[in-house]
Formats: structure tokens, C-alpha cells, sequence
């Protein structure tokens, strides 16, 4: 599939669109391509600390794979 017929397919799923928060997050998205900050810098304090917090976790090998949750909560689904 070429370039152009995405974007029109793009376009027509678009315009159908009535999610609201959807609509929101592509439209920042969208302005966020203008922009010559770094993402990081819109982001709360907390979210950042929460950010780093989780790279602690993964550099000290506390992770869990997908599957290994699944596993684990598959029953309550």
C-alpha cells in the first residue's frame, strides 16, 4: 500500500472519529511535530520521576515479561 492511499484511509477514519480524548491526543501529536522542545520538558515532575523510577527497575533487573502477567491474571479476565 502506497503513502497516498494510507493517508486517505487515515482521513476517511478520521472523520468518522467521535472519541473525543482521541481526537485530543492526535491533534497534540500533531502539534507536537511543530514544536522544537523536547517532549520531556512538557512533562509533570512526578510523571518524569515516574519515568526514571521505572528505568531503576528495568537496570536492576526488577521486570516482568508480558507473559509471565498474563499467567499470573489471565484468571480474572
Amino acid at each position: 500500500m502506497d503513502i497516498e492511499t494510507k493517508k486517505l484511509e487515515l482521513i476517511e477514519w478520521l472523520i468518522r472519529l467521535n472519541d473525543n480524548s482521541l481526537i485530543d491526543y492526535l491533534n497534540s501529536l500533531k502539534d507536537s511535530e511543530k514544536s522544537s522542545t523536547d517532549w520531556w520538558e512538557d512533562l509533570s515532575s512526578e510523571q518524569k520521576r515516574s519515568i526514571n523510577r521505572g528505568i531503576k527497575d528495568i537496570d536492576g533487573g526488577r521486570i516482568h515479561s508480558h507473559e509471565s502477567v498474563m499467567k499470573k491474571y489471565d484468571r480474572f479476565l
